[in-house]
């Protein structure tokens, strides 16, 4: 029950962005913060996010721990493949005409990215130092791994501290 909580929490964090663009493109402003620049309020907006996405790694510690030793056969990093996806998120949030649409639009692509294996990555992590990794074991399985170590060469490499998010997709506890 936890992980489904936890796999939610991180598809909100990862597509809350697509909000915050909206808000920030039709000007809404924090009721209390009326009579301050409305750029107070686009900072708060982005804030949440970033302070969401910090709550999620700390709840990590409530995930299943595992590990991987032995042979990794290949890492090959990640960050740049799903950017191309969030740029498409922000040209969605500014394209949005009307907070209806967007409801129904955050709706469709939240579940999508639930039942996706992409809902893991949010590039706000890359905000708290992590990367994100396709790691490849001698068994020929492709996991996909979160980690704050800057990995690159597969030679000695191994993960003691691992936190299972699902069977495919790890976030490493170990530190860089």
């Amino acid at each position: 029950m936890l992980n489904i909580f936890y796999q939610l929490f991180l598809t909100m964090n990862a597509t809350l962005l697509i909000i915050v663009v909206f808000l920030i493109k039709v000007q809404v402003q924090i009721g209390f913060l009326a009579s301050s620049p409305r750029w107070i309020s686009y900072i708060i907006f982005i804030c949440i996010p970033i302070l969401l996405t910090g709550i999620s790694l700390l709840l990590t510690r409530f995930l299943s721990d595992d590990n991987i030793e032995g042979n990794i056969r290949d890492v090959e990093q990640a960050n740049n493949a799903f950017l191309p996806s969030y740029l498409g998120y922000f040209f969605v949030a500014l394209s949005v005409p009307y907070c209806e649409t967007l409801i129904f639009t955050f709706s469709i692509l939240f579940v999508f990215t639930y039942f996706s294996q992409t809902l893991y990555f949010n590039p706000l992590f890359l905000l708290w130092g992590y990367q994100f990794y396709y790691i490849t074991t001698e068994n020929n399985v492709k996991i996909f791994l979160i980690s704050k170590k800057l990995i690159r060469s597969t030679q000695g490499l191994s993960f003691p501290k691992l936190k299972r998010i699902n069977n495919f997709t790890f976030i490493d506890m170990g530190g860089k």
